[in-house]
């Protein structure tokens, strides 16, 4: 263990804190620096890869302790698909390890450098929600420590009340330290892949809903900056697993090397390097233009079979592309939406953006389902995530515009992901969850952690 006192930025770096930075490897490291909080008067924040775009592990004059050196992976049992992780593995680790054997994790988020702790605590989503809910529901069960010194192992059936609130919930009632998960059995390295173009938002919304219970995993490119009749235009990516039988030669598709993403265009420029080719496009019509090209690009209808790791793991395709949002850095906005209400609430939105002369630069949508977790985000709807860039001169009106955001979104029904939105408010937290599930939560706030030892500028901002 170690400590010194740092600067910590969000992952679209368009937030920062300094902190009391404690690199934590074993469960000892946790309890000690619980008991230094409370000497000093201190908060304590968990971290793990650091990926959330808002201020989730960010802990403004506190402790923030890093947990991404607790990254053993256990055990695994490639008979059963079981397999136990340090909350500091990260998804690379854990499907590295799997997928060879014919196994995979049954959610996963863009990125695979999120760690299993981070995923816990944010309850991540993948583009198979609708058919496989999200990351908790495949959780057998975990241990965690908690700010009161006592060790707890949670699962749906044991300290139940423990399980489906410190999932979702985001690190505030107790540290995780290993969990315990589900694997997914291939058939194949490879998914079989249908691309194809939609004119409009009604017809985006009606191919997610259509095809979400035909597909494993189904996902939006939304271009943002159409209008008109053509507003909410995009492509569909619809993907299924490959049956026992119709890949010829599975062991050889399942191999590593034919799963890792490579680090070199045509086998000779480093993507690490790309991300500064787009930097030029970071202003709107730049991004325009790119949303323009893919959309014509998109046009044509195809199936293609492609690996699983390149179909998910979208954002590390580019390493470090929120780089090239400039000094100001990104903030991600999700909204989630009921069936019924999402077209007119997304118009509006959509509208306003451009509007205000502050579109988003990148859409993605997906088909969602409710789950039973505590603060949960999910609705039996979509979601849409939003892009922005932030500079020195829109920070004042993107906060207002956000804010306008909000309140379409509850007005029209609908929910938040905390992983990702950076501008949401005590009052519109209350608005969506309820009293009652907040009363809730602080209730076991007050349980496991009856001095207060666990916050984070996320849960100062949500929770007061």
């Amino acid at each position: 263990m170690f400590n010194t006192f740092k600067q910590f930025e969000n992952f679209g770096h368009s937030l920062n804190a300094p902190g009391y930075h404690i690199q934590a490897r074993t469960t000892e490291d946790i309890h000690s620096a619980f008991e230094l909080a409370k000497k000093h008067g201190l908060t304590v924040t968990a971290r793990g890869a650091g990926r959330s775009y808002n201020d989730a592990a960010l802990n403004g004059g506190g402790i923030v302790l890093d947990l991404s050196g607790m990254n053993l992976i256990q055990s695994w049992n490639p008979a059963t698909g079981l397999v136990r992780a340090e909350s500091g593995v990260t998804l690379e680790q854990l499907w590295q390890k799997v997928e060879p054997d014919g196994w995979w994790p049954p959610v996963v988020s863009g990125t695979m450098k999120t760690t299993l702790g981070g995923c816990l605590s944010a309850n991540i989503h993948g583009k198979n929600n609708f058919k496989m809910g999200t990351f908790g529901e495949h959780v057998v069960e975990f241990t965690a420590v908690l700010p009161t010194g006592a060790e707890v192992t949670c699962s749906p059936k044991v300290n139940a009340d423990l399980f489906y609130s410190m999932i979702s919930g985001y690190g505030m009632l107790g540290i995780f330290t290993s969990v315990t998960m589900q694997m997914k059995r291939l058939h194949s390295g490879l998914l079989t892949v249908d691309a194809f173009p939609v004119p409009n938002l009604r017809r985006h919304l009606f191919a997610l809903q259509d095809g979400a219970p035909n597909h494993d995993y189904i996902v939006g490119w939304l271009d943002t900056f159409a209008g008109g009749s053509s507003l909410g235009r995009g492509q569909i990516h619809a993907a299924r697993y490959l049956h026992e039988g119709e890949d010829k030669n599975p062991q050889e598709t399942m191999k590593l090397k034919n799963q890792i993403l490579p680090p070199y265009i045509f086998g000779v420029f480093p993507k690490s390097l790309l991300y500064q080719f787009m930097k030029p496009f970071a202003n709107n019509l730049g991004w325009s233009l790119v949303n323009l090209a893919k959309y014509v690009a998109s046009l044509r209808t195809h199936t293609f079979r492609q690996a699983h790791a390149a179909f998910h793991f979208l954002l590390d395709y580019v390493p470090n592309w929120e780089l090239s949002y400039g000094r100001g850095g990104l903030i991600q906005y999700q909204s989630f939406l009921p069936k019924e209400t999402a077209e007119a609430a997304w118009t509006e939105i959509i509208s306003l953006s451009k509007k205000r002369g502050m579109p988003s630069y990148l859409g993605v949508t997906k088909r969602h389902r409710p789950d039973k977790f505590l603060l949960t985000h999910a609705v039996d709807g979509f979601s849409f995530a939003m892009d922005f860039r932030v500079t020195s001169s829109n920070q004042a009106k993107m906060r207002e515009m956000l804010f306008e955001f909000d309140r379409i979104v509850i007005a029209n029904g609908g929910r938040f992901y905390f992983a990702k939105n950076s501008e949401t408010t005590t009052e519109t937290a209350l608005a969506f969850y309820g009293e009652e599930t907040v009363k809730k939560f602080k209730r076991l706030k007050k349980r496991c952690d009856p001095n207060g030892l666990l916050e984070s500028d996320l849960y100062r901002r949500i929770f007061g």
